[in-house]
């Protein structure tokens, strides 16, 4: 039985405190088999989207019906339409031959889709176990470039233990990954989240209520979380995490932080904090870390398998092969233009996977407005071998190395076609990275890219065969080997 993302939470929720099966179902109205499937759920990670399914003979008489369960909103709920009056009138009033099961599935659809918003957050006591999660900016070195680091910041108000873990953005599932990293680092999960905002998480509309995205509404699930939104009014129910916010950007990020990617720099980070729980607690005067050994005590297990923090979609390629993924161009390869795929959307990466579920591509998520199409220049080299006479206007051209980018333009023809043809080959063996460090290779020894010699170079770069001195792979014995007679002095 299917049964609506929120209903399947209160079942892990509830379980989790460990009320019984049989009244777990007589609080929520379902059966008890319904209870003892979501409640022992290990997984509960976003899944593929269902593969399409053909129209419903429903789908023109839909506009109809939901204008009348909207106006139910404004009836008593003893005077509504029930799944079998709305059946009674398409069939009498607008000849509709639809089956009854088709509608009451509709129905039951649009209800759980419009459900009215539950009143269920209360006045909060800081017990043990519970946390509070808030966004911080700070200024960063990622790779050497600064950055805005956005900083998902936590703290447990009992003993004021502060955690914080580096992000690119405040998406959901970049809230997932940054609470799934400080739930890992704990070694547990809190009963109890409270956020000091929707952002990411979920959308507050101008009543206040809020409703939660699906990943992060999975991701809740998933871990058997009671998530709370502060009132925006309400200073006290948020100056834990506020307070917390500032106190760490002071302490962790003066000066700044310095790391290769968002995921060492959050390792370095939650190391830190682990070394400032040793300040004493403003109210009860004792460390903080004695008190946190109070929340670790409350925590509930980790679950027994990592919750995928991923966004499902489906896109059609346009003629170049390219996606658009919140307003960014990504190159899957001129093969798949006008096709359907599907987008994995996590974090840090963007998957593509065509129908049959093989992955096309993967390429990192570019956060903010980018002026260039996203895409892996592997891709794009066999379509150029094909067609040499778009080199010199690609869009890759930026990716490809000086060195590489002045041989092949000043190539004639016939030794172009050649040339991106043997790249080619290499690329699709060994990736683009380990291409181009065989084709400086060659050029560096004044050679022609030979195709077999240059896709065995490639290979042995990317299984780690050969070493490297400066920015180029010392290969005298692969050259002595496939080029007896050359001198590589």
């Amino acid at each position: 039985m299917t049964i609506p993302m929120s209903k399947q939470q209160d079942i892990r929720r509830l379980d989790a405190k460990g009320l019984p099966h049989a009244q777990i179902a007589r609080r929520l109205g379902i059966d008890r088999g319904t209870v003892a499937k979501w409640a022992s759920m290990e997984d509960c990670s976003p899944k593929p989207p269902a593969r399409r399914r053909s129209g419903s003979m429903l789908d023109e008489y839909k506009p109809i019906v939901d204008g009348w369960l909207e106006a139910d909103r404004l009836m008593p709920r003893k005077q509504r339409h029930t799944a079998r009056r709305v059946h009674d009138r398409l069939r009498d009033e607008h000849g509709f031959t639809g089956s009854y099961s088709t509608v009451l599935r509709y129905v039951d659809e649009w209800r759980a889709a419009n459900r009215e918003p539950s009143d269920g957050y209360v006045e909060l006591e800081w017990t043990p176990g519970s946390m509070q999660m808030d966004f911080g900016m700070a200024k960063a070195r990622l790779a050497g470039e600064w950055v805005d680091d956005h900083c998902l910041v936590v703290t447990f108000p009992h003993s004021n233990k502060r955690y914080a873990a580096s992000l690119p953005a405040e998406n959901a599932e970049c809230i997932c990954e940054g609470l799934t990293a400080i739930f890992e680092h704990i070694g547990g999960v809190p009963h109890t989240l409270v956020i000091d905002n929707a952002s990411g998480a979920g959308h507050r509309d101008s009543k206040g209520n809020v409703t939660l995205s699906r990943v992060f509404e999975a991701f809740a699930s998933h871990h058997r979380l009671d998530v709370r939104f502060c009132n925006p009014y309400s200073g006290n129910e948020k100056g834990s995490v506020e307070n917390a916010v500032g106190f760490l950007r002071r302490n962790l990020m003066v000066p700044p932080m310095a790391a290769e990617t968002h995921e060492q720099l959050t390792r370095l980070m939650l190391a830190k904090c682990d070394g400032l729980g040793e300040s004493v607690h403003y109210r009860a005067l004792v460390p903080v870390d004695d008190l946190f050994a109070d929340d670790l005590k409350a925590l509930r297990p980790l679950p027994s398998c990592r919750f995928d923090a991923v966004r499902w979609e489906t896109r059609r390629a346009d003629k170049y092969g390219c996606v658009e993924i919140d307003s960014n161009r990504y190159q899957i390869g001129p093969n798949m233009r006008g096709r359907r795929v599907e987008a994995a959307i996590r974090a840090a990466t963007i998957t593509i996977r065509d129908e049959a579920g093989h992955t096309l591509a993967e390429l990192a998520r570019v956060y903010g407005r980018s002026a260039r199409t996203i895409q892996d220049p592997a891709k794009v080299f066999p379509l150029l071998a094909v067609k040499p006479g778009a080199w010199r206007d690609c869009s890759i051209r930026p990716d490809v190395p000086d060195d590489v980018r002045e041989r092949l333009d000043q190539a004639d023809d016939k030794t172009l076609k050649a040339s991106l043809k043997a790249i080619a080959r290499a690329c699709e063996a060994a990736g683009f990275e380990p291409a181009m460090r065989a084709a400086r290779h060659f050029i560096q020894h004044g050679w022609g890219f030979s195709e077999a010699d240059m896709t065995i170079l490639a290979r042995r770069i990317a299984e780690g065969d050969v070493d490297y001195g400066g920015d180029l792979p010392d290969l005298d014995a692969y050259d002595r080997f496939n080029h007896p007679g050359k001198d590589n002095a």
